[in-house]
């Protein structure tokens, strides 16, 4: 598929971040209402560990040559599916994203080669209002894979202490330089999600290197039942620029589900936030998840508000 008659493409430098990121807040308020990316987002984007802008990414000019649309891959473990995303100004740069969604799509098909595979799957998300964007994915073959929806609370008079948790559950802040409990932590993530859909499993050591060291971790708990370690909670400062505190994940061993263990994980949190002066709490579910408590969500408040669909297509390796 070709450029529109005098629209171009470049491949991006992190001199663009500014013009990026304005198409990218244009595009999340179409989309979701409101701006979702930072500047510092757009610049993890082209500096990721299995991206390269010269190659991975492209930005599309208007016939007047301002910057309306930007292109790239994603794959946050360099391993698996690979994601696309295909922001554009939706005032201006709607001709470009079926053209650049052609251009990743071939580029996929280039990273398979090199990863010796004989083909990639590749996933897009789609939201409510996307439906231009929805009728160019199943143009190009794709087809529904899932479906996430994002559950959020008020932290409105949620005090800043927790409540007290089930007998035998304790729960209590990971211990960030002790390395024995990041291995446990990673541990009970690990074998947790085991057992989910499309879950792609990382070592210890390359899990640590992913986490860094930037993060919150007061906000990041370890429960444990008589003792032994049972749950982990991992939060994320992703939607801080709403005023809210995001659970990223909440895992709880197979053998201690239903003692009450992630409830007072996600009770911690809460009142962590809220201590923190957050207006809400957030997370977002995998509805192909088998083991996803839609009803502990609910009992602690969190409710839906809003669905994104994950359509897939599966690209076979170039030559």
């Amino acid at each position: 598929m070709t450029l529109p008659a005098g629209w171009t493409a470049r491949r991006p430098t992190l001199d663009d971040v500014p013009a990026i990121l304005a198409v990218v807040h244009a595009a999340d308020t179409f989309a979701i209402g409101y701006p979702d990316f930072s500047a510092e987002d757009v610049a993890e984007c082209l500096t990721a560990p299995y991206v390269d802008p010269a190659a991975d990414s492209w930005l599309g000019l208007d016939p007047d040559g301002t910057v309306v649309a930007w292109a790239i891959i994603d794959n946050p473990t360099g391993v698996g599916r690979e994601f696309v995303e295909v922001y554009v100004d939706p005032d201006q740069g709607r001709p470009l994203r079926g053209p650049l969604l052609a251009r990743q799509l071939d580029r996929v098909g280039e990273r398979a080669a090199e990863r010796g595979l004989p083909a990639l799957a590749v996933r897009c998300a789609v939201y409510e209002p996307e439906t231009e964007w929805l009728a160019i994915l199943l143009d190009a073959g794709f087809t529904l894979a899932k479906r996430y929806v994002r559950m959020s609370r008020s932290l409105a008079g949620v005090p800043a202490e927790p409540p007290a948790p089930p007998a035998g559950v304790t729960v209590r802040p990971v211990r960030r330089d002790d390395d024995a409990d990041l291995r446990t932590f990673h541990g009970i993530y690990d074998t947790a999600f085991r057992d989910t859909p499309d879950y792609e499993p990382l070592d210890y050591e390359r899990w640590r290197a992913r986490i860094g060291d930037g993060n919150a971790w007061d906000e990041w708990f370890v429960a444990e039942v008589d003792g032994e370690p049972a749950g982990i909670l991992q939060s994320s400062d992703q939607a801080l620029d709403q005023d809210q505190g995001w659970v990223k994940n909440v895992a709880v061993l197979p053998m201690r589900r239903r003692r009450g263990v992630g409830a007072a994980l996600l009770g911690h949190a809460f009142a962590r936030y809220a201590a923190k002066g957050r207006a809400s709490a957030g997370l977002g579910v995998d509805l192909a998840n088998p083991t996803v408590p839609m009803s502990l969500y609910r009992s602690v408040g969190l409710r839906d508000v809003r669905i994104v669909d994950m359509y897939q297509v599966v690209v076979p390796a170039a030559g």
